[in-house]
Parts: structure tokens; sequence; C-alpha cells
């Protein structure tokens, strides 16, 4: 089994919302296996199926340093958040361009599994950034759209002189601070603001432990 080609912005189908997960067949659990063989050919550690051009809500990840744990979410949503931190992301979409961006990190995720069994799951640091990252991308979002204007505007301006124009998103703006070298850390919890809701429970993601981590998908 080869791995697939992922889609490279600006590609417009990286804009596209992906559909929910209906089918559960052999045809399914083919693409998962395909989306896991692309994974382990990168340097992620994260991958959504529209990365490869398949409309569908599936994602797969592995954060662990062996490459010998993977987490299949298919049709995942994000129930909860809470403890928001700054990481530094990038994306085997994007390559070479890495930015740091707010995101939760402990969230609560709702998903079935290959077999369409239904699961919960709370995930801490690495693994809450991870899988908020994908949820964007079947949403049709890059982490892109979160960082400063300024930036966005310059990656718009790069893919136009490459002759693929990148759309303006309204929606997208978010803060940020200026992005820092390659291998992303584990996020650094900002201090918690007023009235926010209630933590999660512990959960099976890793704790925050300061080291490097190769960014999402």
């Amino acid at each position: 089994m080869a791995p697939l080609p992922i889609l490279q912005y600006p590609d417009p189908r990286l804009r596209l919302i992906s559909a929910p997960v209906e089918r559960f067949d052999e045809a399914l659990h083919h693409r998962v296996d395909e989306l896991f063989e692309t994974l382990y050919a990168s340097t992620g550690i994260g991958l959504s199926a529209p990365q490869v051009g398949d409309l569908r809500r599936i994602v797969v990840m592995d954060l662990s340093e062996s490459r010998s744990k993977p987490e299949l979410y298919i049709n995942p949503e994000i129930l909860s958040s809470d403890v928001m931190g700054l990481v530094e992301e990038g994306c085997l979409s994007i390559p070479g361009v890495v930015g740091n961006v707010i995101r939760a990190t402990q969230v609560r995720v709702r998903a079935v599994d290959r077999t369409g069994h239904p699961f919960e799951r709370d995930l801490e640091g690495m693994h809450a950034v991870c899988i908020q990252h994908e949820v964007d991308h079947l949403n049709g979002k890059l982490f892109i759209d979160r960082l400063p204007l300024i930036r966005r505007l310059a990656l718009r301006a790069s893919a136009m002189f490459k002759g693929t124009p990148e759309p303006v998103r309204p929606d997208s703006a978010s803060p940020s601070t200026s992005p820092s070298p390659s291998a992303a850390p584990a996020p650094q919890p900002a201090p918690p603001p007023r009235n926010r809701p209630a933590r999660p429970n512990s959960g099976e993601g890793r704790q925050l432990d300061g080291g490097p981590h190769p960014a999402p998908g």
C-alpha cells in the first residue's frame, strides 16, 4: 500500500467542508489504512481525509515516539474545551510554514470508530491541539487562518504569485505571536480567562512536558 499524495496549499479542495461518514464498509476500512500509511510516511502527527482529497470526516493521529499508537476519529465533534494556550503549529499541506496560535489544551471529543461504534475521549496537551487542528481541516479551515492578518496576507500574496490565489476568509482572525522554527513544542498554558467553563476530566492525552513535538497534519 503506497502513501497517498497530500494536497498542498492553496489547493481549493482544502477549503471544502467534509461530509459525515455514513457507510462503515470495507471501502472505509481500506481508506483508513491508507490514511495511516500516509501519516506514517510523513513527519506529521495527524492527518485528515480531506488532505488527500477525500471529503469525509475522518482523522488519524499518532503522537507516540515509536509511531505505534494509532488513533482514529470518524465524525469527530469537540464537545468542550478548556485551558487556552499558545502553541506552534505547522501543516503537512503547507510545508515550510509554522506559526503560533491559540488553542485549548484540554478538550472532550466524541467520535465513532471504523465499525460505527461511538465513544468519547478527554484529550490534553498536544493530543488536544492535534484533534482541533484536524477538525479545522474537516471544516475547510487551516491553521494559517488563525495567524495575524499581516501574516495571512503575505501567505495569500505568495499563493497568488504562484498563480493560484487564495480567497480571503472574513472569519479567520485570531490572536497569535511571531513564529518559531520547525518542530512544534507542547503548548504553554495561558492565564485562565474569567468565567471559563469547568475543566474536563483528566483524560488520555499526554500531559504538557515542554519538549519538542512534530506539527499536526
